[in-house]
């Protein structure tokens, strides 16, 4: 994170958060010194702030450098487009700065702090998909004031960005909670170095290692915490590992969100927030088939203390497992950069986007509705993968590009919504409603779960149904057709 003492650091912007940045940066000496502020405007060029000078425009600053290897940017506009973010990239790398870095989660910080600890080398996803859209945070998360708030799956990618927007909730504590010791433990780690360095207020960090699929123990670990509010983003998500492993997708993704939903309920949570994707639209794969069920878990819960709610959206640029990162291992790799189809498209959206839009439905949501976060128009694979190329340094024609056919359980396409449903735009920016969206009714719902549960838990009576992937997929596909049984799925 730090560079050294006599690194010569010139910050992009010279507005609320560089000079935040600058006054850090110059207390402690520690990253380096601030050379420079480069702003374009006008009735700052030439003028200084704290004795450092505001040079500009931008884009003069390829000639602004004697010594490339000694100088880092950083980049801190918060109110940046994407296109604008594209510009200054191209310009600070023409200028050869041998680092770049930017203030991430560009959507969390328009009218909050701006802390050094928080900035992070630029990477492809700030310059890919759309403008975040921008939104007060504090004012979002002020019914997490004073409340116990915990997140299932804290170490994931969504999970763990919830994690650091909630530092400036003004919540009374954290429960971070997941079965993976390593992530549970980074993300632990992580929270408590950004309190220390001046971020969010100080709520209690408390880490949570236990099993959804435990529900014995989810009922136990609720009563105990007394949370407050829920955010479930726990789940297994990889298209092709989940066909590999459909018993698990529907164990962990199914049975653990029933386990959390009536542990929540028993527990007298007030609100739980479900985190969904949209491959659990007409699913094709057993992992959107989960989702699907866990929605229709969520929204047949009825509580006359709680609000249970799900919200859905589509892909986010940069989780574990995406094409982002894997994209970037295979450019830098030399090539080639495998695609499934040429017409292949998803949805996107910035991870920091997506989870100050999740806080925001948690608050203004109600009950029983699935709501669908606005994730404009979808992006072609072929042409992120281009723009990475480029990023890097590359030319197009320096990385192969590979079309390797479709993954089972894969569609060339997604969509955030069946062709009969009518979402409804909210009074909030980028929010709509599905109201009373329920693929099952309650009786239904409950059919699908017992045949399910004799080939996901062993019993006595259960015969050759434990564990039968064949049985598993046909159940699923009685009540959701769209999920086809393979000619060749073995049985166990």
């Amino acid at each position: 994170m730090s560079g050294s003492r006599d690194t010569r650091i010139f910050i992009i912007g010279a507005g609320f958060a560089g000079k935040a940045i600058a006054r850090e940066i110059m207390s402690n000496r520690v990253a380096g010194v601030v050379a420079a502020f480069i702003d374009d405007d006008i009735d700052k060029i030439g003028t200084s702030v704290d004795d450092i000078p505001i040079l500009g425009p931008i884009k003069s600053c390829a000639g602004l450098l004697s010594n490339p290897q000694n100088a880092e940017a950083l980049i801190a506009i918060p109110r940046a487009s994407t296109e604008k973010l594209k510009e200054i990239y191209d310009i600070l790398r023409k200028a050869e700065f041998k680092r770049i870095r930017i203030l991430p989660g560009i959507s969390q910080i328009v009218s909050g702090d701006a802390h050094f600890i928080q900035t992070r080398e630029i990477d492809p996803q700030d310059l890919l998909g759309r403008t975040p859209v921008s939104i007060d945070l504090k004012e979002s998360l002020s019914y997490l004031r004073g409340k116990r708030v915990l997140i299932t799956g804290a170490g994931g990618s969504i999970g763990s960005e919830l994690s650091r927007q909630l530092l400036s909730g003004g919540a009374e504590r954290l429960y971070l909670f997941g079965h993976g010791e390593n992530s549970i433990y980074r993300i632990d780690k992580e929270l408590r170095k950004l309190q220390a360095g001046g971020v969010g207020d100080k709520a209690t960090i408390v880490p949570v290692i236990g099993e959804l699929q435990d529900r014995d123990y989810m009922f136990f670990i609720l009563k105990r915490l007394k949370a407050d509010v829920i955010f479930h983003c726990a789940a297994y998500k990889h298209v092709p590992m989940m066909e590999y492993n459909p018993i698990e997708a529907v164990k962990n993704n199914v049975f653990g969100t029933k386990n959390v939903v009536d542990a929540a309920k028993e527990a007298g949570v007030e609100r739980f927030v479900l985190i969904s994707t949209d491959k659990a639209v007409a699913p094709s794969c057993v992992y959107g088939a989960s989702k699907n069920m866990a929605e229709n878990i969520v929204l047949n819960t009825e509580s006359e203390k709680s609000q249970f709610m799900v919200v859905r959206f589509g892909n986010v640029l940069g989780s574990r497992g995406s094409i982002v990162p894997l994209f970037k291992e295979q450019i830098l790799s030399g090539g080639p950069v495998t695609i499934t189809h040429p017409e292949t498209s998803r949805f996107f959206m910035t991870i920091p986007e997506a989870a100050t839009l999740v806080l925001r439905t948690g608050g203004v949501g109600t009950g029983g509705n699935l709501y669908i976060l606005d994730m404009g128009e979808p992006l072609k694979i072929i042409d992120m993968a281009r723009q990475m190329i480029r990023f890097y340094g590359f030319r197009e024609e320096d990385i192969e590009i590979d079309y390797i056919g479709m993954r089972p359980g894969e569609k060339i396409y997604e969509t955030l919504w069946n062709d009969d449903d009518s979402p409804i735009q909210t009074e909030f920016s980028k929010i709509m409603k599905l109201p009373n969206r329920k693929e099952f009714s309650p009786g239904k719902l409950n059919d699908l779960l017992s045949e399910l549960s004799w080939i996901c838990f062993p019993g006595a009576e259960n015969g050759e149904l434990y564990r039968n992937r064949v049985e598993l997929r046909r159940t699923i596909n009685r009540y959701l057709p769209s999920v086809e049984v393979p000619a060749n799925e073995p049985q166990y």
